[in-house]
């Protein structure tokens, strides 16, 4: 099944003019691969295990996946992803799996993985009930006991961009941060092009309960990015060594804080799959 077939023209189009490939090298997108990458490690099995990246994009967390040994499913929709993918999953000593596919219908059988990472769907897919099968396609291919980690982004992303930067009292964003703040519906203005294509922004109980109501266990919610980002000076204090382990430590100690989540830009949670004959 081809990837037109799976996803939102939209999104397609969005991912052609737009390049996946180089956001994590630059600005806060190379804060955001490190800082996802440090999460996911306090979740990683033993050696050797099974790893689904679904909506893994370009493949760059799958490599890094790979190379510490796991043997790693990158699931992706967009046609130009998994030619990059690909091509990157060729050059490596350890190899990853590339599947051209998408999170409401996994190929894989029943208890397959001992992780999931729900990079993208999380987000791209607005309609609750597309969210609630990609939620229970993950628990059918995990194990039993086995975790997903599912990344969203918060329903205050724009509003805090748009309040950081002035775009707040631009009427048509404006209009859509309202609409993300009431309801998560994310659809960018005519005269924004260049932002995120339709997407769903979640609050961060909202996405604990998607999880629960699929008898999912929670086991914690954190703060991607945090509060750091906030700082008017931030990279270049990354820069600097002294204030970096500052900003790194304010982090750490309000990642999981939730009556702060809402100021990090993205969150990711952490859920456990149980047999259904433990308590």
């Amino acid at each position: 099944m081809k990837s037109k077939q799976l996803i939102n023209k939209s999104i397609n189009h969005f991912y052609t003019k737009a390049s996946e490939e180089t956001r994590l090298d630059k600005g806060m997108g190379l804060f955001e691969f490190e800082r996802t990458k440090t999460l996911i490690a306090n979740y990683l099995p033993s050696i050797p295990s099974r790893i689904l990246d679904i909506g893994g994009g370009t493949g760059k967390y799958s490599a890094w996946l790979a190379q510490k040994g796991h043997q790693v499913h990158l699931v992706e929709p967009v046609d130009k992803h998994i030619k990059i993918a690909l091509k990157r999953a060729n050059k490596r000593g350890n190899k990853f799996h590339v599947h051209q596919g998408e999170s409401r219908k996994l190929e894989f059988p029943n208890n397959f993985a001992d992780l999931i990472i729900l990079h993208g769907p999380l987000y791209h897919l607005q309609k609750k009930e597309d969210r609630e099968l990609t939620v229970r396609e993950a628990k059918r291919v995990l194990k039993n006991n086995g975790i997903a980690l599912g990344f969203a982004i918060n329903y205050t992303a724009s509003t805090l961009v748009g309040l950081l930067n002035g775009l707040i009292h631009k009427k048509s964003f404006f209009e859509m941060c309202k609409e993300e703040l009431t309801s998560g519906i994310h659809n960018p203005p005519l005269d924004f092009p260049w932002l995120l294509a339709e997407a769903y922004y979640h609050n961060p109980p909202q996405l604990k309960e998607e999880f629960l109501s699929q008898g999912f266990i929670h086991l914690n919610t954190y703060a991607v990015e945090g509060m750091a980002w906030l700082d008017k000076n931030y990279f270049a204090n990354m820069e600097n060594s002294e204030r970096r382990k500052t900003l790194l430590e304010l982090i750490q100690l309000t990642e999981n804080d939730c009556n702060l989540l809402p100021f990090s830009p993205h969150i990711m949670i952490s859920i456990q799959k149980k047999s259904p004959y433990e308590k």
